[in-house]
């Protein structure tokens, strides 16, 4: 890249986590849980009957496993989800969003939506929505390819 073009990566990467720190300043002052809560009842909300297998959990929300570990233990908690376990294979853990982590996370998009709306999509005509969109999708499909082909290249 020459040094007249602009760093888009870090101009990503800083845009990314100045909104998201806006947000968790936004969900604190109406004394609501962080952001990565939300992330956690989206992920399983939006999952089939509001449940998913802890490791599809992390993968939908590109967290490592133990750091979702310690989130769910706090959401358990706090009554907003429930883990079980599989019957046929003990080993798989399914955490479910309960109707309480369904009303809280309804309160934080409220906030959420409100902040993204304001500060990021507000700069962005539908067009240009749409092109983002699609380039962002295409990131997270190569970085997530590459991993798969990195990962298979280690079990030779």
């Amino acid at each position: 890249m020459s040094s007249k073009e602009p760093d888009v990566w870090f101009r990503f990467v800083r845009a990314h986590r100045t909104v998201i720190r806006e947000i968790e300043r936004r969900l604190a002052a109406a004394g609501l849980p962080p952001y990565a809560w939300y992330d956690a009842l989206w992920g399983l909300e939006s999952g089939p009957e509001g449940t998913r297998r802890m490791h599809e959990l992390a993968d939908v929300l590109a967290i490592e496993r133990y750091n979702l570990t310690r989130l769910v233990d706090r959401l358990e908690k706090d009554g907003l989800v429930v883990r079980s376990r599989c019957d046929g294979d003990g080993r798989a853990a399914f955490v479910s969003i309960t109707d309480a982590g369904r009303v809280l996370r309804k309160k934080m998009w409220k906030i959420y939506e409100n902040t993204v709306d304001e500060l990021f999509l507000s700069q962005l005509d539908a067009e240009q929505r749409q092109g983002f969109a699609g380039a962002l999708e295409r990131t997270a499909a190569l970085a997530m390819g590459a991993g798969l082909q990195s990962r298979g290249r280690r079990k030779d």
